[in-house]
């Protein structure tokens, strides 16, 4: 049965009453965007010899409804997100680093970390084995708690890449020049595989095609409603 539209209802707080409005409106299940601003591609996800697993906070998981990281896996073939906050025993996570036919990484930018734009990683690391990166997806505060409570995803090798240019996620201001959104991330590491010849990144425009619809219709929507949060479209 399909809901009305919208409904009113009594809110009591204190002595006195207020009326407030509920409306309902039809999401896409798959970008979880209104329907009228669906960002699903509309051709096949884009393959890619590496997979790419986000490691998605619970907070990002519930709440985010535009995250970078869902139109990722939406545009990548066997991307993958597993929510959750410690993952050291997920059984997903462990069934994907106990394969053996995986070599799994941590995108990871550190001391000792193969920077994939210097050519430092090694093809014969791989010893035929897919590689698998495993990039966090959170917010800053976030991604600092997930590796506190999952010391283990230290312990994989790291990657690394040097950004060809900052990021384009204007309507977010970024702690340091250096740090990307999730799709953007996705996107310079599949550049640089790529460089190192470890993958072949065809449609070089797909991701950021995607990331610049949302980014757009975002500031669109922030200069038609101040605060959109409190309006029902």
């Amino acid at each position: 049965m399909r809901l009305p539209a919208a409904r009113r209802g009594a809110c009591l707080y204190g002595r006195r009453a207020y009326t407030v409005r509920y409306m309902h409106r039809d999401n896409c299940y798959r970008c979880r965007r209104p329907a009228e601003t669906c960002l699903c591609p509309t051709e096949e996800p884009l393959p890619v010899r590496t997979k790419i697993v986000l490691l998605m906070h619970v907070k990002e998981w519930r709440r985010q409804k535009s995250a970078t990281g869902r139109l990722t896996c939406l545009n990548l073939k066997d991307a993958e997100m597993i929510p959750g906050v410690a993952f050291d025993d997920h059984p997903r996570v462990r069934e994907l680093l106990e394969d053996p036919a995986n070599w799994c990484a941590l995108l990871y930018p550190s001391a000792g970390a193969y920077n994939l734009s210097e050519g430092s990683f090694p093809a014969t690391e791989l010893e035929g084995r897919r590689l698998v990166v495993f990039l966090i997806d959170s917010t800053w505060s976030c991604s600092r708690t997930i590796l506190r409570l999952s010391p283990g995803l230290l312990n994989l090798p790291r990657l690394m890449f040097t950004p060809r240019e900052p990021s384009k996620y204007i309507i977010k201001r970024q702690p340091k020049p250096e740090y990307l959104s999730t799709i953007e991330a996705t996107h310079e590491l599949l550049l640089a595989l790529e460089s190192a010849g470890l993958d072949e990144y065809p449609d070089k425009e797909r991701l950021l095609k995607s990331f610049f619809a949302m980014r757009d219709y975002q500031i669109e929507r922030a200069a038609r409603t101040p605060n959109p949060r409190h309006h029902s479209h």
